[in-house]
């Protein structure tokens, strides 16, 4: 399993009770490809710069689909950048190539459209295996964890890791901030616009 996978797994596990932003956890799958393609040596970093440096690993169609998207941002594209353009729904995307894979059960709508209900993974193996590793303290997947929401630990890129991933986990943490801060202004805006129908 990559950590991208585990990500995902930890996020749809119906266990878990926590409200997670799909924008959040899409910008830290997103990273999490990253450091899967670091490891697989299929990506170098030029301080945030990212290059291509090996061909895509092969067996996870998602990640070999995150190495094409990688070659196909060309050259000077930051980590900052690979995380907005590749996070957009990819949240999404996760959810249903593992529900495809039978590694999670679909979602059964209520009768209230907004509103899911989470059935148990068709291969609790894959929940299980994932879930250890979040709770062994691994700190990459403990840091994306964070960052999507799925925790209060590890919110802050931890110290020992090579400068590469360091400087992954710091992006992304930066770039929940950022959407953290324009959900709270489209907020603010929303009741602003409220107030005035109101005569507030």
């Amino acid at each position: 399993m990559t950590t991208a996978r585990d990500l995902a797994l930890v996020a749809a596990d119906p266990q878990d009770r926590t409200v997670v932003e799909q924008g959040d956890l899409s910008l830290a799958l997103a990273g999490a490809e990253l450091i899967d393609l670091l490891d697989a040596e299929a990506l170098a970093l030029d301080g945030t710069l990212l290059i291509p440096a090996g061909p895509a690993p092969a067996g996870d169609p998602l990640l070999s689909e995150a190495a094409r998207w990688l070659a196909d941002g060309g050259p000077g594209e930051t980590v900052d950048d690979w995380l907005w353009r590749r996070g957009r729904d990819l949240a999404g995307r996760y959810r249903t190539v593992l529900e495809e894979e039978g590694l999670v059960a679909p979602e059964r709508r209520n009768r209230n459209p907004l509103r899911r209900q989470r059935t148990a993974p068709a291969d609790p193996s894959a929940a299980r295996a994932a879930g250890e590793r979040r709770s062994s303290g691994e700190p990459v997947l403990g840091v994306l964890a964070a960052a999507a929401g799925l925790t209060e630990q590890g919110a802050e890129a931890p110290d020992g890791l090579a400068d590469d991933r360091t400087t992954v986990l710091a992006a992304v943490l930066q770039a929940v901030t950022e959407l953290a801060g324009e959900r709270q202004r489209r907020t603010i805006e929303t009741a602003a616009f409220d107030n005035i129908w109101r005569g507030d």
